[in-house]
C-alpha cells in the first residue's frame, strides 16, 4: 500500500508556515518529510505578496506531491482589515492547492491544538513541544512549521493521536528558491 503525504499549512500574510508528513495506509506512526515557512517582502504591495504565497505553495506541492491539504481556519479578529488580509492570502493558498488536484480539508486551531496537545487553549511551546515528539524529531521545529505539521498530523490521526515512540529522527534546516525549510 502506497503512504499518504499530507500537507499541513499555517497561513499568514507575512509569514506562511508548511509541513509535509507521510502515514502510511497500515496507520504507522507519520514520518516527518519537510516543514519550512513561505515568507513574503514587506513592505509590499499586497498582490506581490499573494504571488509569492501563491507561488511558493507552488513550487513545494510540485517538488514534494502531497495528495492532501490541510489548512488552518482563518481566525476572525478584532479587526477586520487584518482578517481580510489574511482571507486573502489564504485564499492564494487554497488556489495552488486546488490548480493541483489537492484534496484539501479545513481545521479551527482549535481542533488541531485539541488534536495534538490534548486541550484547545494549548501554547505555542505546547504544541512545538508534542509535534516534535510526535514525528520523532531531535529539535522543536520553528512556531509557524509547528502549526503546520500540527494541521496535517490533525488531519492524518483526527482526535486520536497515539502517544509518541522514544526514538529520534535528525532535522536538518535548509533554504530552497521561493522558501526556507528543513527536509529529512
Amino acid at each position: 500500500m502506497a503512504a499518504l503525504r499530507i500537507l499541513g499549512v499555517d497561513p499568514g500574510l507575512r509569514c506562511t508556515g508548511f509541513g509535509i508528513i507521510e502515514v502510511s495506509r497500515k496507520g504507522n506512526d507519520p514520518e516527518y518529510v519537510t516543514s519550512g515557512t513561505i515568507t513574503t517582502p514587506f513592505p509590499a504591495a499586497l498582490a506581490a505578496r499573494i504571488k509569492v504565497l501563491h507561488t511558493g505553495l507552488t513550487s513545494i506541492i510540485e517538488r514534494y506531491q502531497p495528495q492532501v491539504m490541510a489548512i488552518e481556519i482563518v481566525f476572525v479578529n478584532v479587526n477586520p482589515q487584518a482578517t481580510l488580509l489574511l482571507g486573502q492570502a489564504r485564499g492564494a493558498l487554497l488556489a495552488a492547492a486546488v490548480m493541483h488536484d489537492l484534496e484539501v480539508h479545513e481545521y479551527t486551531a482549535l481542533q488541531v491544538k485539541q488534536a495534538v496537545v490534548g486541550h484547545g487553549h494549548a501554547s505555542k511551546d505546547q504544541v512545538q513541544a508534542m509535534v516534535m515528539r510526535l514525528l520523532k524529531l531531535t529539535e522543536a521545529p520553528r512556531t509557524d512549521p509547528a502549526d503546520a505539521l500540527a494541521c496535517a498530523l490533525r488531519h492524518a490521526h483526527g482526535d486520536s493521536l497515539a502517544p509518541a515512540a522514544a526514538g529520534r529522527r535528525s532535522t536538518r534546516w535548509r533554504s530552497l528558491p521561493g522558501y526556507t525549510g528543513s527536509s529529512s
